[in-house]
C-alpha cells in the first residue's frame, strides 16, 4: 500500500542534469536493504556527500531553500542504467513524491509507478521554465487528477498511463491489485489438485 497521491503542491528541486543513472541515484554499495526505509539517506549520496562525508554544500538538496522538496525536476533520460527498484524507493524516503523531466528511464518509470511515485513527462522548455520559477522559490502544484502542473509561469498539461493513475489515486500497489481477488484466489486453492491442473 501506497500513500495517495492526488494534488501535490511543494517545493521543487532543480538538478538541470541529463542522464542521471540510477547508480547516481542510490549507489550499488547501499544495496543491501530489502526493505524502502533508511534509503533516503544514500540518495544521491556520491554527489550530496564528499569523501569525507560532509555535504557538499553546491548539490541541489543540501541549499537550505530544498532541503523538504517533494518534487525533483531533471533533464533527459532520467533514471536510465540498471533496473534497481531502490533507485525510487530512496526517492521515496527521501521524500520526493514526483520527478519531472523530459523523458525517462524506461524501468525507471515503471518502478517509480509501482511505488507511489509519479514520473511527469514535460518538454525540456517546460522543465526550465519551472526550474527558474522553483528557484526564484515559487511552489509547483502537480495535480494527478486533472494532470496538469502549475506554477507562477505557467500550466502544462501531461499524461499518464490510465490503470497506473488510478493506482496511485488510490494509494495502490500491484499487491493490492491482487488482494481484490483474494476469494477467488482461495476457491481455487480450495479446489483438488487435478481439477486446478485442468483448469
Amino acid at each position: 500500500m501506497n500513500q495517495p497521491f492526488t494534488t501535490l503542491t511543494a517545493v521543487a528541486a532543480s538538478m538541470p542534469a541529463a542522464n542521471v543513472d540510477t547508480d547516481a541515484i542510490v549507489p550499488a554499495r547501499f544495496m543491501k536493504t530489502l526493505t524502502r526505509r533508511g534509503l533516503g539517506t544514500h540518495l544521491f549520496h556520491d554527489l550530496r556527500y564528499d569523501a569525507r562525508g560532509a555535504e557538499r554544500p553546491d548539490f541541489v538538496l543540501n541549499r537550505e531553500s530544498n532541503r523538504n522538496a517533494a518534487i525533483l525536476i531533471a533533464y533527459e533520460n532520467f533514471g536510465c542504467g540498471s533496473s534497481r527498484e531502490h533507485a525510487p524507493w530512496a526517492l521515496l524516503d527521501y521524500g520526493i513524491r514526483c520527478v519531472i523531466a523530459p523523458s525517462f528511464g524506461d524501468i525507471f518509470a515503471a518502478n517509480c509507478l509501482k511505488n507511489g511515485v509519479l514520473p511527469v513527462t514535460l518538454a525540456r522548455a517546460s522543465c526550465e521554465r519551472l526550474m527558474h520559477d522553483a528557484g526564484a522559490g515559487a511552489l509547483v502544484t502537480v495535480d494527478l487528477e486533472r494532470q496538469v502542473v502549475t506554477s507562477a509561469s505557467g500550466r502544462w498539461s501531461f499524461a499518464t498511463d490510465a490503470f497506473r493513475r488510478e493506482l496511485l489515486l488510490r494509494g495502490e500497489d500491484d499487491i493490492d491489485v491482487t488482494l481484490r481477488y483474494g476469494a477467488a484466489i482461495d476457491a481455487y486453492e480450495a479446489r483438488p489438485a487435478e481439477e486446478r491442473c485442468s483448469a
